[in-house]
């Protein structure tokens, strides 16, 4: 088994400016993640397979919607809080991140903020814990950064509505309990339906043979005239707003989450130059290693001061979308570079599954594509600096 390592990378002393309940939610995660992640991870990256005895210990540490209030089973913490903990989770694996930010940020987060009273008594407590798991249902094999062009719809038939279409690239899919899944109704509005297991004529098949985030369940939903009961409308989501808005909390996590791939990849190589020795001195001796490690602690600092700058914006509720986009792009690129450039520190040791450099590589190629591609987070960037909107 893998032994964890792992020592965190604070340049800035950034630690400074958290709080006291900050660092103990950060470290209770980081001491699972190198407890009950990092030495079966790769085990279960080999064979493509998700770890899904590790569900119940994510709830145990408050992965699961640790922003959402006390009274309906979450952490009630800030958002700083949850930052730091898909920081902590994705420095273990992105796979096991997606997990928690979809049922986070997808699910619980949207039924909170446009669910009924109802809703939110009957399913978030259960998502809290692990008991329920969910999905998230927006893209389509149509539409992936044009989710307003969605196919899927339903219609009003007096005592239920009948759901039709299909999603896909949905993580959670292949054994979530309940998906959240955005569709058009007869009027052509976006609305969120909350479709459980077991009704008819809705499955979920897993999508194999992918080379990123092997660790996480990817698959499809697919509606051939699902029955969904009246009371699973979210009342409160009307439009593409409703989507865009929990695709924010998920893209806010995962500026967050790359953070801790970078981290864990820039330690690697860190500790690998120092202990491998050629020319009978240290590699970290030589000026084109220091280059590589200088270059890499450079922008894991810069990235560490714009997450924690956005989140308190976001505990303030004065973040914006296109803050986010850029903080979720930036630091996206910023790991895949970083993972790239210490995986050729480590020259051959690297391709190999002792460390994790490979697979946090393989998995950044997903994130850097998924909750809005990196070049429409540029563009989203570019609209918000000039008023036009380069993508329509």
């Amino acid at each position: 088994m893998a032994q964890d390592l792992f020592q965190h990378p604070d340049y800035y002393q950034v630690d400074d400016l958290l709080t006291d309940e900050h660092k103990l939610v950060r470290d209770a995660a980081r001491e699972w993640v190198k407890r009950e992640v990092s030495p079966i991870i790769e085990e279960y990256a080999q064979k493509a397979k998700f770890p899904k005895h590790l569900i119940q210990g994510l709830g145990e540490i408050g992965a699961f919607g640790p922003f959402i209030p006390e009274e309906y089973g979450g952490a009630g913490l800030d958002y700083i809080s949850y930052g730091l903990i898909m920081q902590e989770l994705e420095r273990g694996d992105s796979g096991i991140r997606s997990t928690a930010s979809v049922q986070s940020s997808l699910v619980m987060f949207p039924i909170w903020k446009f669910g009924s009273e109802e809703q939110k008594q009957k399913y978030l407590p259960k998502l809290a814990t692990g008991e329920l798991m969910g999905a998230f249902g927006l893209t389509e094999p149509n539409h992936g950064s044009n989710p307003g062009g969605m196919e899927t719809k339903f219609a009003d038939k007096g005592d239920y509505y009948l759901l039709n279409g299909a999603k896909m690239w949905i993580s959670n899919a292949p054994f979530a309990d309940i998906a959240i899944v955005w569709a058009k109704n007869e009027e052509g509005r976006i609305k969120g339906l909350i479709v459980e297991r077991g009704m008819e004529g809705f499955s979920t098949p897993e999508t194999h043979n992918k080379w990123s985030l092997r660790t996480s369940a990817t698959g499809e939903l697919i509606f051939q005239d699902v029955k969904v009961p009246k009371e699973n409308l979210l009342p409160e989501a009307d439009g593409l707003r409703g989507p865009l808005t929990c695709l924010d909390s998920a893209r806010y996590g995962i500026a967050w989450g790359a953070l801790g791939a970078a981290m864990d990849a820039y330690e690697t190589a860190l500790r690998y130059a120092k202990e491998r020795t050629q020319f009978g001195k240290p590699i970290a001796s030589f000026q084109l290693q220091q280059k590589k490690l200088a270059e890499m602690i450079t922008e894991i600092t810069k990235a560490q001061l714009l997450v924690w700058r956005l989140g308190n914006l976001r505990n303030e509720g004065k973040d914006t979308a296109a803050q986010i986009s850029m903080a979720k792009r930036n630091n996206v690129e910023m790991a895949l570079k970083i993972v790239r450039e210490a995986r050729q520190v480590l020259g051959a040791m690297g391709i190999t599954g002792e460390y994790p450099l490979m697979r946090h590589m393989m998995n950044l190629e997903s994130v850097i594509t998924y909750e809005g591609t990196h070049d429409i987070h540029l563009l989203i960037t570019g609209y918000d600096i000039t008023g036009i909107p380069a993508f329509k």
